[in-house]
């Protein structure tokens, strides 16, 4: 395989990861927000196995698509459009001034909601659902953010 084949194989690949990775982020978010998450709902997560399930699973795919998407698809597809790829914050100024990242600021927040979750998730209950609540508030920034660079990438033909 050429360079440029390895290339192409390698975004096709993610867009195909990021697509099956919205499919059941979607899913779990039907699952856990019937109702806003609030901390009566995180304080009930160490004796309801089914929440517990559930925020488990809503959690680990909203980071995992945000990880995907930040440091592997948009390379990826910045790689494609022969954009010299750096450290995340350069590829994501790259990204909106393209115009696929509506905001680099609204990204980075969201990040810290990610990082939220994970560390804070035994710790403090409050800060585990006011994170966890505002990721969803943020669930369509994030799906719409890879949609556009799987978009793109169909438009130019290369998926």
């Amino acid at each position: 395989m050429t360079v440029e084949q390895d290339k192409v194989a390698r975004v096709k690949f993610l867009s195909r990861v990021v697509e099956k990775q919205i499919k059941h982020l979607k899913y779990s978010a039907t699952q856990l927000f019937k109702q806003e998450f609030t901390l009566k709902q995180a304080e009930l997560i160490n004796k309801d196995e089914e929440l517990a399930a559930q925020l488990e699973a809503f959690t680990s795919r909203f980071c995992r698509l945000q990880d995907t998407v930040g440091d592997k698809l948009l390379p990826a597809w910045l790689n494609i459009l022969n954009e010299k790829t750096k450290v995340a914050i350069d590829n994501l100024d790259k990204a909106e001034k393209i115009g696929i990242l509506p905001s680099v600021e609204q990204w980075l927040e969201v990040r810290q909601l990610r990082n939220q979750m994970i560390h804070e998730y035994i710790e403090d209950l409050t800060v585990l659902a006011d994170a966890v609540q505002a990721s969803y508030l943020h669930l369509d920034f994030v799906i719409s953010v890879a949609e556009a660079i799987i978009q793109d990438l169909v438009q130019r033909k290369i998926i």
